[in-house]
């Protein structure tokens, strides 16, 4: 082993420093021939003169070269009376620069070597750190919750209630994309932690639309995204539930653009509106309904048209179509409809403005008049719920009905023990079906549940869960008449149950 005392002078001044370099006797050969390394204003000398001449001569530079000489000649002495007073190399790193080229020659010689590099410069040979990618970036850790296995994690998840769901979504991208899967909400059906809430479309006195959702289990209205432009102040526009909870909203009639075949739906889960294929033929206060998560609708009026309609058609959720199906018996322009035992029942008004009702088989895809007792008398909104058809029997929904089939008559349910009156504000717009109870909403959006299945328990089958209340309503009303203000402030258009 030989080892040499390495000296870097500066070019505005002799600066010395001593480094020890220990090397094989394999890389004298190399050293003698490529002794002089130059890095910025720094040389770094190796060697004798000779060698340091050869250098100087190498840039050009006669000047330099002679005082390139006389340093070299100093340090030579120098390196001669240190390598005498230290034997020991030394065990801080070398901060003087070398070239690239000369580096990786010397590693054929020296196979383990420390690289010298300068202090505030990255060494060329150092690899560079890649540069993260999009991908990268948006790649999230792989656990739902730090320290649980996913499967737990979603268990817990699925467990909180929904009214925490918005604010869940935007903790992160993956609860983000877990909360809006169709797992997530499989999960909630399988564990029993799935809600329903109740949505609202109204107008309001002015004339636009909007749309509210009430919690009933927490007894909240909860906050909904804007309803889509089209439909702020449309007419006569259809609504319907498909999969059990998307809100879709069909047809109606704009002021300026008419009658319209747009069709959006909004998703609970997302919180968001989106678009979906358009009818195929324009129509407005049109009949609508939902069998075997099939979407149908019939009738209506279209501008333009002197007529009623009487052209139907069905949209098919997995196909994402439209088709049209069996025309009606007779053009009609529906005011009621309900869904009883597979088959749809619509009633009416004809072309001659005369009462008219129709039944749609889906299996035979055929219409058919009707005039049995189920249509008789039949106005208020009524639904079938547990394999019976319940109705209103009177306009502010105290008074509920059922239909016999054996007498083909309906009979009176339950009673309620305070009537409202016949006031418009107090007239109930909606008779639904809320977990085992039935919800009637009325146009002051007061929501009362019945207890149908604990109907011999009279004190606890009525319940209002949002509103002002009975009393308050009754007096409210009395003052509204004799004051002659009698007209209602809202006017509830369509009422819906999404589960999430």
């Amino acid at each position: 082993m030989f080892a040499f005392y390495a000296f870097v002078a500066s070019s505005q001044g002799v600066t010395l420093t001593l480094r020890l370099l220990v090397v094989p006797p394999e890389a004298i050969l190399f050293l003698r021939c490529a002794d002089v390394f130059c890095c910025n204003s720094q040389q770094t000398l190796l060697g004798s003169s000779e060698h340091s001449t050869k250098a100087g001569q190498d840039y050009g530079n006669r000047e330099a070269l002679d005082i390139h000489t006389q340093t070299s000649m100093t340090t030579k002495a120098m390196a001669t009376s240190a390598l005498h007073a230290s034997l020991q190399p030394s065990q801080v790193d070398c901060y003087c620069r070398v070239d690239t080229l000369t580096v990786v020659g010397a590693r054929r010689f020296v196979p383990s070597t420390k690289h010298c590099i300068h202090p505030d410069i990255k060494p060329s040979i150092k690899p560079k750190k890649s540069r993260a990618s999009k991908g990268d970036k948006d790649k999230l850790p792989p656990d739902l919750i730090p320290g649980l296995p996913n499967d737990i994690a979603v268990a817990c998840l699925a467990r909180i209630p929904r009214l925490y769901h918005r604010k869940l979504r935007i903790v992160c991208r993956k609860w983000y994309r877990l909360l809006t899967s169709n797992y997530f909400f499989t999960r909630r059906l399988q564990l029993g932690t799935a809600e329903e809430w109740i949505y609202v479309i109204k107008r309001d006195r002015d004339g636009r639309v909007s749309w509210h959702t009430y919690d009933p289990k927490h007894l909240l209205w909860q906050p909904l995204p804007p309803m889509p432009v089209d439909y702020v102040e449309a007419m006569g526009f259809g609504c319907a539930v498909l999969n059990g909870y998307l809100l879709f909203l069909f047809g109606g009639k704009d002021r300026l653009k008419g009658s319209m075949k747009k069709v959006v739906y909004y998703n609970p889960r997302t919180n968001r509106w989106h678009h979906a294929p358009d009818m195929l033929r324009r129509r407005h206060f049109f009949g609508c309904c939902v069998i075997n998560n099939y979407l149908y609708v019939a009738g209506g009026e279209c501008e333009g048209i002197p007529r009623s309609l009487r052209t139907a058609e069905m949209f098919d959720p997995n196909k994402n179509k439209w088709s049209f199906i069996s025309d009606m018996s007779t053009a009609m322009v529906p005011f009621i409809g309900v869904v009883y035992e597979g088959r749809w029942f619509l009633k009416g008004l004809g072309v001659h403005r005369q009462v008219m009702s129709e039944v749609y088989e889906p299996e035979l895809d055929s219409w058919s008049p009707i005039l049995d007792g189920m249509v008789e008398g039949w106005r208020n909104p009524c639904v079938s719920f547990k394999g019976h058809l319940y109705g209103l029997d009177c306009a502010d929904g105290c008074k509920l009905r059922v239909y016999d089939q054996a007498t083909d008559s309906w009979k009176r349910f339950l009673d309620s023990k305070f009537h409202l009156g016949n006031s418009q504000a107090l007239e109930a717009a909606a008779l639904l079906p809320v977990g085992d109870k039935l919800c009637v909403v009325r146009n002051n959006m007061s929501i009362v549940l019945v207890d149908i299945a604990n109907h011999d328990n009279r004190g606890y089958l009525w319940e209002t869960i949002a509103g002002k209340g009975h009393f308050k309503n009754v007096v409210s009303t009395l003052w509204a008449n004799l004051a002659g203000r009698s007209r209602y402030k809202s006017h509830i258009l369509h009422c819906q149950v999404l589960l999430a």
